[in-house]
């Protein structure tokens, strides 16, 4: 059975372009797949908690002495980390925030990056299988736009899940989303309608195409 893993994280709500985006990829992959299962994590309505030592250490101590508190953590650690093993395509909503990330989703990271296991090992669990990420943001980081280079989203995620985790990373754009709110950014809307438009065209495209692909 065919198995998606959709993370949203923006805590915009339904005004939220990465999350339109996200639902429109998912909307188009169900259809594709009617036997589907969709494994749903809204990190901003249920953050999960940012990784600490209980969690980190807990698969280094014996079992018969693990903590309250150990043995919770490494549940919830082993439980992120089945859930992206067992999807075939894992889509990720990641809105910039203050030029980076935001912080549910590296929580999220973090919790499933297990050297050995899923990353940074010769055949990774994760490696393989696709992941969509819609990373929308207020601005433009093109080349060429006066913030080019201060993108600290796409960087990051293509090293952390490309080459930490050796997923097949494709990223979708919608920028300019600040551009309606703004008044100095104004003449900007018809560029972001035309980036929304563009990365509403691009999901539904992929979805079809993930639909005719084997799994990893």
């Amino acid at each position: 059975m065919a198995t998606l893993l959709h993370i949203d994280t923006s805590f915009s709500g339904e005004d939220s372009h990465s999350r339109a985006v996200t639902a429109a990829f998912r909307e188009a992959w169900e259809a594709a797949h009617p036997g589907g299962a969709v494994i749903y994590r809204d990190l901003a309505a249920d953050p999960i908690p940012h990784l600490g030592a209980a969690a980190h250490y807990a698969g280094d101590t014996a079992p018969a002495d693990r903590s309250p508190e150990e043995r919770a953590a490494l549940a919830l650690r082993r439980q992120l980390i089945e859930e992206a093993e067992r999807a075939d395509v894992i889509l990720l909503g990641a809105p910039m925030y203050n030029y980076s990330i935001p912080s549910t989703l590296k929580a999220w990271i973090d919790h499933v990056f297990v050297v050995g296991r899923t990353a940074l090992t010769e055949n990774p669990s994760l490696a393989g299988k696709r992941a969509i990420v819609v990373a929308s943001r207020g601005g433009s980081y093109r080349e060429g736009t006066p913030q080019h280079g201060n993108d600290h989203v796409e960087g990051y995620l293509r090293q952390a899940l490309g080459g930490g985790f050796g997923l097949d990373v494709t990223f979708v754009l919608p920028e300019l989303t600040m551009a309606p709110f703004v008044p100095a950014m104004a003449e900007l809307v018809p560029l972001f309608e035309d980036s929304r438009a563009e990365a509403l065209a691009t999901v539904e495209s992929l979805a079809k195409e993930l639909a005719v692909q084997p799994a990893a």
